[in-house]
């Protein structure tokens, strides 16, 4: 457990999910907004924070932009997950009804994960850099014609009104995070069912990715993510990856040898406790 002087950095402002993901994972800890996730991941550098709470995907969305692209550069290990339920709600100043309304501001994935009612309600949506901003500039406006998607903790902070409860279009809305540090968790192969996170680079020939990943399926090693994304000169992808168990155990070892005659600039990122959510 972590004392009550230690600090845990998110992007976004105050009320925003992955401040709530830092209270429900690490309910000890103090909380820092920070404005970028290249902020949070300084913050964890200079001292200011201990760890930093990442999303990296959602059920509805897809994965978070950007962050592959920095995670191998953060010079952060990945030393856990959390996965997050996500309700929005239908903010807006007091005294605000529902007929009132002509624009909604929010993150355009919770835009996104709210289009039913925004199609129901016929109003223009505006994107906003994070949920609890748009609710703090909702606030700050007093327009009753203007309002937010954002949490119930936003609506709290910026003494909104909730005008219409869990909003989302699907049940399961779920946000991965991961939880870094300039430390590594150091996790024991036997201590439990764990995830490896890496990223590599395939050479530029032919079925590259096939024989690539060839060794994890002959060692029965279980990928659970594989994501591409394009590096610059648009000549070869880099892939993050997660996988199950250990670099140590005997199955992965031998498949990250496999993965390393295919490919290059194989770079792990963290081997952590798999969350229990895994197995629901």
């Amino acid at each position: 457990m972590s004392s009550s002087a230690e600090c845990i950095a998110y992007q976004g402002m105050p009320g925003a999910n992955s401040n709530i993901a830092c209270q429900a994972a690490y309910p000890e800890m103090k909380t820092l907004p920070c404005r970028t996730f290249e902020e949070a991941f300084l913050a964890v550098h200079s001292g200011k924070a201990t760890l930093a709470m990442i999303p990296i995907d959602n059920s509805i969305a897809g994965r978070v932009a950007d962050i592959h692209h920095l995670l191998p550069s953060s010079g952060l290990k990945i030393i856990g997950e959390h996965f997050q339920p996500v309700n929005h709600q239908l903010l807006a100043v007091p005294g605000t009804k529902i007929s009132n309304i002509t624009h909604v501001h929010s993150h355009i994935h919770a835009l996104n994960q709210c289009r039913t009612l925004i199609t129901e309600l016929k109003v223009e949506p505006v994107v906003h850099v994070d949920t609890a901003g748009a609710a703090s500039d909702i606030a700050k406006l007093g327009d009753k014609t203007q309002a937010a998607i954002a949490s119930a903790l936003a609506a709290k902070l910026n003494s909104l009104e909730i005008l219409k409860t869990d909003i989302e279009d699907a049940g399961h809305n779920t946000t991965r995070f991961i939880v870094m540090s300039k430390t590594p968790n150091n996790a024991l192969p036997e201590s439990g069912p764990l995830i490896t996170s890496f990223v590599f680079r395939v050479r530029n020939v032919p079925a590259a990715l096939f024989k690539a990943l060839g060794g994890f399926a002959t060692n029965s090693v279980n990928i659970t993510k594989l994501e591409s994304y394009v590096r610059e000169g648009f000549i070869s992808a880099q892939f993050y990856a997660d996988v199950e168990g250990h670099p140590e155990e005997k199955n992965l070892k031998l498949a990250f040898e496999e993965l390393a005659f295919f490919s290059h600039e194989v770079k792990l990122l963290g081997t952590y406790p798999a969350h229990s959510f895994r197995y629901k």
